[in-house]
């Protein structure tokens, strides 16, 4: 029984450790690039997108769909970025608790 208390407190402190990892979450920017820094994405690292920056060399509108892709690769470069920022947080909170393997709790 003994144990079980133990684990209980343990979920508590890690319960509130998370109340304040997801306000740093939205704190915590990330920066996404693709076409070699030609197209840059600022996002939360809760997903929020906060701005986009696009070298005006690539303002042509023959090249409309480049762009579009060079988007969608920097959002999904800085999305990765925050993934794994979040999940190095998330290892800190609950070392030492037995969370099984791949549970996703974010």
């Amino acid at each position: 029984m003994r144990d079980l208390m133990g684990l209980m407190k343990q979920a508590q402190a890690m319960q509130g450790k998370m109340a304040e990892a997801q306000a740093e979450f939205e704190a915590l920017e990330v920066q996404g690039t693709a076409g070699g820094g030609a197209v840059g994405v600022r996002m939360t690292a809760k997903g929020n997108m906060l701005g986009v920056s696009i070298d005006p060399s690539l303002l042509n509108p023959d090249e409309k769909e480049i762009v579009e892709d060079l988007i969608v690769a920097a959002v999904n470069d800085a999305r990765g970025k925050a993934e794994r920022l979040v999940q190095d947080k998330m290892q800190d909170i609950t070392k030492g608790l037995p969370i099984p393997p791949g549970l996703k709790l974010f």
